[in-house]
């Protein structure tokens, strides 16, 4: 049976990952905050779903509590957070140093405990987001962290090929979860948590480098992303004068 580690796995994607990795027969450890979310979102504990409960945002707290684990075919590091800078001439440091930390350094204690536990063979998703394409306003935190994880991605897809572990850059559109709900704009291509669980999982098994969904939101992006800086700063500045 193989054996599947999720981060954020109490709601959203995470859930929706975990349920799916039960269904086909894998051993799931669920990771999360909060042992009573995980519980009500996974229902208990059973033969095949183990919870690890830890706060990734605390090194000591990430290693101790994943001291256990072991032999690990894939995992997928889905958990992370998203606030906005809503008034950058008042930037808030606090709260860009809270997703800096939450997203990248949380990553980096669970690369350094988990990592090693992971079999020859395995794989390694790493949940970044679509808006790492181009900057979007008011995302100078959000942007920063996930722009971060492409780099952290694609910089350990070449440093572990030699231990035969592959590393897939996972970067999601708009998901309906209870982080996007949140949200007061409009989501274009907005998809299911089933939706997306069923794309990475296909994406995971085939081994992809990158795996972007929805791909016509994404190829959007991307075709702007190939627009001159200027060009598009022009569009952005009117889009949000509007």
């Amino acid at each position: 049976m193989k054996h599947v580690l999720i981060t954020g796995a109490s709601s959203g994607i995470g859930m929706q990952l975990a349920i799916h990795y039960l269904k086909a027969g894998w051993q799931v450890t669920a990771c999360g905050r909060d042992g009573e979310k995980l519980k009500a979102a996974l229902g208990d504990q059973t033969e095949h779903l183990r919870f690890c409960i830890f706060d990734m945002s605390h090194r000591q707290n990430v290693l101790s509590n994943t001291a256990r684990l072991k032999n690990i075919d894939l995992a997928i590091f889905n958990a992370g957070t998203c606030e906005y800078i809503d008034h950058p001439q008042a930037f808030d440091g606090q709260l860009f140093e809270r997703v800096i930390h939450n997203n990248v350094i949380g990553t980096g204690y669970c690369l350094e405990s988990i990592l090693p536990k992971i079999n020859k063979g395995g794989q390694l998703g790493i949940v970044s987001s679509s808006v790492t394409t181009l900057p979007l306003t008011r995302a100078e935190a959000y942007g920063a962290s996930k722009s971060a994880l492409d780099y952290l991605a694609r910089t350990l897809a070449i440093d572990l090929a030699p231990q035969n572990i592959d590393v897939s850059l996972i970067r999601p559109g708009f998901v309906d979860t209870p982080l996007t709900q949140k949200n007061t704009f409009k989501m274009p291509g907005i998809i299911s948590v089933e939706q997306a669980a069923t794309l990475i999982s296909k994406g995971l098994q085939q081994r992809k480098l990158e795996i972007n969904f929805p791909r016509s939101f994404f190829y959007v992006l991307k075709a702007l992303s190939l627009l001159p800086n200027i060009l598009w700063r022009r569009i952005a500045i009117n889009m949000v004068r509007q």
